[in-house]
């Protein structure tokens, strides 16, 4: 395997059969085994420190910027995309071409097992994506997001949640 433009900011832990190329990793970053995690030289991918990257995980930021806050949890099996379309069809391409949208998850995000995230999703900071959820919008921080597609299920209490911080 070949790496390239991979700007480590600290330390990391990879597991075995993982790959990353073109990306740019925060300090504490744990990617579990058999994940596939890359940008291209124009766009960088970003993961924000102490970040955990669940096992058969794809992160794809090709064609468009993807970026991964701090403290992000996402479970196995999650795929995220900045490019989605029938890339190998031109003739399929002239009735549903090529979308490619950048993503952002914010910090303290929880994205749930087998979850979809597709190009042109913003997540605020603090919310969770139920398992095996298909996610086409975006949402303000604090939500938590379910279904097929993903929508609004509630909103967590923000004072909560900073109270909490203090006690720590």
């Amino acid at each position: 395997m070949r790496y390239e433009n991979v700007l480590l900011r600290g330390a990391a832990d990879i597991g075995p059969g993982s790959t990353v190329n073109n990306v740019d990793l925060g300090n504490g970053v744990k990617i579990a085994k058999r994940c596939s995690i890359f940008g291209s030289a124009q766009h960088i991918l970003h993961i924000g420190e102490n970040s955990y990257i669940g096992m058969n995980t794809l992160i794809n930021g090709f064609n468009a910027p993807v970026t991964i806050g701090k403290n992000v949890s996402i479970a196995q099996n999650v795929n995220i995309m900045s490019d989605s379309g029938p890339n190998a069809s031109e003739a399929l391409q002239q009735i549903y071409p090529i979308q490619a949208h950048p993503v952002s998850i914010g910090d303290d995000c929880w994205i749930g097992a087998s979850a979809i995230i597709m190009p042109g999703v913003k997540l605020g900071n603090f919310c969770v994506v139920a398992a095996q959820s298909f996610v086409t919008d975006s949402f303000e921080d604090y939500s938590v997001i379910g279904g097929t597609p993903a929508r609004l299920l509630k909103k967590l209490d923000a004072n909560a949640l900073i109270q909490d911080e203090q006690h720590d």
